[in-house]
């Protein structure tokens, strides 16, 4: 039984592959840069964060998937600009993917509070295959015998609505990408392996009472030949300090989030998500941690903690 499982979860990456191609998180909501290129400078200080995501935990078979993800971005002093560099690695079966990508973004100043950013990147992304490692039915096959190997740029844009209770952005995080050997085209079909992801977010931060806040936001998915795919979170938020809240992902899973905010620079935060699917049967939910360094001259100087 153990190694049907391990051969059926290569047949669902292999399926997959043209559906979910970007590593998934649980908490993106605090890593804006994983969604969109144009949230890079969208605070008047640097921030990073760093999330490990622990999938399937305790499964019955080998090759569960594993993510980490390190991001940076800031303001450029004196401009309506921001940059933003953002490094990540998945790994799911006998398959590893790694990227870095490079962000800009220019800001148009719409009124007192509200801010306008368009956003491009630009990156390395690398997919290879343990082949020889995949346990096969025919051992003879050839397609099995070497390690495949694809590096390939690949470029995405966005755009970025906010102020310092609210946020809407759109973007699609890979626009196009080339794969060596295929046909120089802007069809990215015909140019690369990669797919269009369309992402469509937002949230609102509102007061509840002195101390009290919530923060509902949401995440639209959209991917040719795929079914929209959904996520529903909130969160409440106590003394700015305490984080508390649920994300439900459509077809998929719902999760827990907690969030703690220890001063104005660290914060920290945890997230469950219990499976829905069939594959709840096989293993014992997924674990994420994510932590989160503001810094710069200009952080002590803001009154409110970021909230996205």
């Amino acid at each position: 039984m153990k190694n049907i499982l391990k051969i059926a979860l290569f047949v669902l990456i292999g399926t997959n592959s043209y559906s979910q191609q970007d590593p998934m998180l649980t908490q993106y909501m605090f890593n804006g840069l994983y969604l969109n290129p144009a949230y890079a400078g969208s605070h008047k200080y640097w921030s990073s964060s760093m999330n490990y995501r622990s999938q399937w935990v305790d499964a019955k078979f080998d090759g569960a998937p594993r993510t980490a993800i390190a991001a940076v971005d800031g303001p450029i002093p004196g401009q309506n600009m921001g940059l933003g560099f953002m490094v990540s690695n998945d790994q799911i079966g006998v398959t590893n993917t790694n990227s870095v990508t490079a962000n800009y973004a220019y800001q148009v100043k719409l009124n007192r509070t509200t801010k306008l950013a368009f956003g491009i990147n630009a990156g390395i992304h690398q997919f290879s295959a343990k082949l020889p490692d995949a346990l096969i039915w025919d051992e003879e096959d050839v397609v099995y015998a070497n390690h495949l190997t694809k590096t390939l740029p690949r470029f995405g844009t966005g755009a970025y609505l906010f102020s310092e209770k609210f946020y809407v952005g759109l973007s699609i995080p890979t626009l196009w990408a080339y794969e060596s050997g295929n046909d120089f085209s802007l069809n990215i079909s015909k140019s690369s392996f990669l797919r269009r992801h369309y992402l469509l977010t937002g949230g609102v931060v509102f007061n509840v009472s002195e101390n009290v806040k919530f923060k509902p936001s949401t995440l639209l998915k959209y991917t040719s030949n795929v079914p929209l795919e959904v996520d529903l979170n909130f969160s409440a938020i106590f003394n700015d300090k305490f984080w508390v809240g649920t994300s439900y992902r459509s077809m998929d899973a719902i999760a827990i989030l907690l969030q703690y905010q220890s001063n104005s620079y660290f914060r920290v935060g945890y997230s469950y998500d219990i499976t829905f699917s069939n594959m709840r049967r096989y293993q014992n939910g997924s674990h994420e941690i994510m932590i989160g360094i503001d810094f710069g001259k200009d952080l002590i100087k803001i009154k409110t903690p970021r909230y996205f």
